[in-house]
């Protein structure tokens, strides 16, 4: 039958996973990186992931396609939760525990998720926050990452080369979107790091908002360079 049904460009798609979050039937899945359309039959036509779409990837298209199969939907869900959405992606402020504990060893992490790909776009904890980005291995190298970084940030990371993704677009919306204080970006001395740095000044660029941004480079060795 032909009906209408969503088209994914691969080229304009950089990876951000908003749309598979957003797509309550689980039609959409993330494969190497970029968004695909999993299930004909499991997308209903209705758009929801269309808004979630940081880069315009996703339109409508009228063509042949299964018919939308609302009961293997259902079945889906019941036999897999993360149908549509993963609960360990949901946007959820934290609070650090165990004040009883040595300060050393409680967690400072305020929000999740916190890799970039899987970050919603907006969120409360967003505003008046003063965010963290940080490549992956700065929390390897950095013995006290958790106090002196992400202490009272809002944390996202990620790694530009591993990800094969521009991050830039995804952090001009938020940086768009959301009331940010500053932007403190830890990265490591190592050249592929500088692919964390230029999309965030691009993205500050970008997001025509004046928002001051300092870069920390951490050596291989665990000691901060500049």
């Amino acid at each position: 039958m032909v009906r209408r049904i969503i088209r994914i460009d691969e080229e304009k798609c950089n990876g951000c996973g908003a749309c598979a979050n957003a797509c309550h039937e689980g039609a959409i899945g993330m494969v190497d990186g970029k968004a695909k359309l999993l299930r004909e039959d499991y997308c209903d036509g209705l758009g929801d992931c269309l808004p979630a779409c940081p880069t315009g990837a996703i339109t409508f298209e009228m063509r042949e396609a299964p018919a939308y199969d609302e009961a293997a939907v259902l079945a889906a869900k019941k036999k897999a939760p993360c149908a549509g959405g993963c609960p360990g992606t949901a946007a959820k402020r934290l609070t650090p525990q165990g004040e009883t504990a040595p300060a050393e060893s409680v967690s400072q992490l305020r929000n999740w998720p916190v890799q970039i790909k899987l970050a919603p776009m907006t969120a409360p904890y967003f505003d008046g926050c003063r965010l963290l980005i940080a490549a992956d291995c700065t929390a390897y190298a950095y013995a006290n990452f958790h106090n002196d970084f992400i202490r009272d940030h809002i944390t996202l990371v990620g790694c530009p080369k591993l990800d094969g993704i521009d991050y830039s677009m995804k952090l001009t919306h938020i940086l768009r979107n959301n009331d940010i204080r500053s932007v403190t970006v830890a990265r490591m001395e190592v050249p592929c790091c500088g692919g964390m740095e230029y999309a965030v000044k691009q993205a500050l660029e970008s997001s025509g908002k004046d928002i001051p941004c300092r870069v920390i480079t951490i050596g291989i060795n665990g000691q901060i360079i500049e």
